[in-house]
Formats: C-alpha cells, structure tokens, sequence
C-alpha cells in the first residue's frame, strides 16, 4: 500500500531512532560484562562471573550506568524507529497507515501498560530513573500509584478509539488521534504525527 514519504527532518530522525534502539542494545548488553545483576527486577538474568571484564559499573539509582543509558534510548529512540518500519514496512504490506501510527503505538501502549503494572517485578523504593514508553507510565513506574498507570489504560483507550475513528474517517478521527498524540508520548508520537498531516 502506498504510503506519503516522510518530511526530510522526521525521516532523518525515524534513522537515528532506528539506531538509538541498536546502541541500546548494545550498552545493555556491555551491562552484563560488567555487573553480576544489571537488572535487580531480574536477578536470574546474568553471566557468570568468568564471562564478565574485571570492573563494575558505579549505578545510577538501581541500574548500571550503560543500562540506564539503554534504557532510555529504547523509550525515546522507539517512536521513531516505529515511523522508520512505517516508512520501510507499509507499502509492502495490506494494512494502512491508521494502523502503523496509531493501532499499533495503541497496542503497544496497552501491553508495556499491563506489563508495567502486573507483571513487572517492582523494585523498592521507586525511582525518578525508571523506564517507561510514556510520561503517564513514568508517573506510574516512578511512584507506583495506581492512579497514573489508570490514566495510561484511559489514553490507550482513547487511541484504540482513535483507529476506530479513522477506519470510519469520522469528523473528530483527527482530534482523537492528536489527544492521544500528545497524551502518549512519547510513544505516541507517529499518531501525533498522523493528526498533524491530516
């Protein structure tokens, strides 16, 4: 299906998100050489002790400095690596751009939302430095009040109806989908995007 190129500046950027999430990869891996437990949510996760270099990395609250750096590539390099498997993805496959910028950040915010809050092994006390897609999920994985992780349910709410309301290209699809934009990011970002090229 054919899709409308990106604007130079954002294509430029959806590259360099593309390659935060391989640096990311790779700083979060330097964390196992280093430290016996990167991750303290998952002490099972380590190497053992003659695999790992002769140095330990100082922390930043619980994580290594390399994997705190990871981590945060990750949250801010995804949304735009998400417009680059747009850019590279939609016109090989059947489905539209209503799915790729705003289904699938919907999707994916309704899973790291449930993640987060369920399944995530909590560490304590909670931290200003956790990891999270969205500032509502940070206010959530920073705090642990349920309250904000409610709000994100609300947001992801607000952009499956967003999809729905730009597969029946309603009159309020575009306001829907900029409110869920801006609530989202800053994985929301190819849905703000969406609405702004409307």
């Amino acid at each position: 299906m054919p899709v409308d190129p990106l604007p130079a500046r954002l294509a430029r950027a959806a590259n360099a998100g593309v390659l935060a999430l391989v640096a990311g990869t790779l700083l979060g891996l330097f964390a196992f050489l280093t430290n016996p437990v990167p991750d303290p949510s998952f002490p099972w996760a380590t190497l053992p002790a003659p695999l790992r270099l002769p140095l330990t990395q100082p922390r930043i609250e619980h994580w290594p400095v390399t994997y705190t750096l990871a981590v945060w590539l990750w949250v801010f390099g995804l949304p735009f690596a998400l417009l680059a498997a747009y850019r590279r993805l939609a016109p090989r496959t059947a489905v539209g751009s209503r799915t790729w910028l705003v289904g699938l950040p919907a999707a994916l915010m309704l899973a790291l939302t449930t993640y987060c809050r369920f399944l995530w092994p909590k560490l304590h006390p909670p931290t200003w430095n956790a990891p999270a897609y969205t500032f509502l999920c940070w206010g959530y994985c920073s705090t642990y009040v349920s309250a904000w992780s409610d709000l994100a349910y609300l947001v992801t709410g607000l952009g499956a109806a967003a999809f729905l309301l730009r597969r029946r290209d309603a009159s309020h699809a575009r306001l829907a989908t900029g409110a869920f934009g801006v609530l989202a990011l800053p994985l929301g970002l190819p849905a703000l995007y969406a609405a702004l090229r409307d």
